[in-house]
């Protein structure tokens, strides 16, 4: 079991948990997600990896972050509203965090240390950053922003970590 799982998070709904909770034991993927982003219609694509590997120890989890451009500006009634009303989502948010600099999360202090496939770890580019990890809580892969919920190497690294 990985130290990550332990970490304390918040609910969209401001609910204290931990990862490991959010995630209730299944392969997981992270995502810093945001509103009014050119990337957000991903939350569709999402929501479809959620309804289609949930029943096989899969869970996205979406995490609002405002630190690029100012996109996800909304308060956590907003961003729920949002996600449900415009895409359906059903999978678990935590509340907003900081991925980047000094403030950032725990969480994304540890996610970022990974390195995608180029070899390069560090700061999160941009919205809709992917990470990969195992049921015990291990990283096993990162995708950036570009990488769209349904590219082939995405979708081979989930059915890896469920196979």
């Amino acid at each position: 079991m990985s130290d990550l799982l332990d970490l304390p998070l918040t609910t969209l709904d401001g609910e204290p948990t931990t990862l490991g909770a959010l995630t209730a034991g299944s392969a997981a993927l992270v995502v810093n997600v945001a509103s009014r982003c050119g990337l957000t219609p991903q939350y569709e694509q999402l929501e479809a990896l959620q309804q289609e590997h949930a029943g096989r120890g899969f869970t996205l989890l979406g995490v609002p972050c405002n630190q690029f451009a100012g996109q996800e500006p909304g308060t956590a009634e907003e961003i729920a509203a949002f996600c449900s009303a415009t895409y359906g989502v059903t999978f678990p948010m935590t509340g907003k965090l900081e991925v980047n600099g000094p403030g950032a999360d725990p969480l994304y202090r540890a996610l970022t240390a990974v390195p995608d496939a180029t070899g390069e770890a560090g700061d999160v580019q941009w919205n809709f950053e992917k990470f990969l990890l195992s049921a015990d809580g291990e990283v096993v892969a990162r995708f950036r922003p570009g990488t769209t919920p349904d590219a082939p190497e995405l979708r081979a690294a989930i059915e890896g970590v469920l196979a």
